[in-house]
Formats: C-alpha cells, sequence, structure tokens
C-alpha cells in the first residue's frame, strides 16, 4: 500500500527557510514523477514543484528561485527547500505521486 508522509512543516518568520520532506512507501520515488502542492486558506490547491524520474524539475511561478524540490531516492523522500519565505506561502503543502496524497504538512509564515 502507498503512503507519503509529509513532515517539517511550522511556524517561520519571512525571509527564513524550512526544508520539507515526503517519505513514500510502498512505491519508489525514482520512478515517478514526485509532486508538492499547496493549498492555503480559501484559496484552490495549486502546484508548487515537481522532479520527475530523470531529475527534471518544474516550479510554480511565484516559487521558481526560492524553492528547490529534489529526491534522495536511497531514502525515498522527496524534499522541498523553502527559502526566502513570505506570508503568502503560507499554506498546507502536500505531497502526491501519481494518484496518491499525503496529509500534509502546515507551514506559517508570520512575523
Amino acid at each position: 500500500q502507498v503512503q507519503l508522509v509529509e513532515s517539517g512543516g511550522g511556524l517561520v518568520q519571512p525571509g527564513g527557510s524550512l526544508k520539507l520532506s515526503c517519505a513514500a512507501s510502498g512505491m519508489s520515488t525514482s520512478v515517478n514523477v514526485m509532486r508538492w502542492f499547496r493549498q492555503a486558506p480559501g484559496k484552490e490547491r495549486e502546484l508548487v514543484a515537481f522532479i520527475t524520474p530523470s531529475g527534471g524539475t518544474n516550479y510554480g511561478d511565484s516559487m521558481r528561485g526560492r524553492f528547490t524540490i529534489c529526491r534522495d531516492t536511497a531514502k525515498s523522500t522527496v524534499y522541498l527547500q523553502m527559502n526566502r519565505l513570505k506570508p503568502e506561502d503560507t499554506a498546507v503543502y502536500y505531497c502526491k505521486a501519481v494518484n496518491h496524497w499525503g496529509k500534509g504538512t502546515l507551514v506559517t509564515v508570520s512575523s
């Protein structure tokens, strides 16, 4: 059974950094596109970043240059390094692979 478990969220001040993790079980992170989404209160869920099996990456417009997605295949874990965080980055961040979703981790950017 596929399971995705996100961690690493928390409260951070504007301009700060956080690193999220998505630990996958029951599947390989190296043969599937791994995606991070986020959903802010009252807003639709949006794509944050993805990484392909070949290592290609892409980002949402507002995240490009600040966020980095990477993968540790040996640990079956995908990471999202978030730098220069802004209050508008506040959201629940979800990991997705194929049709499987994690339960999310809350990121709050506030002073």
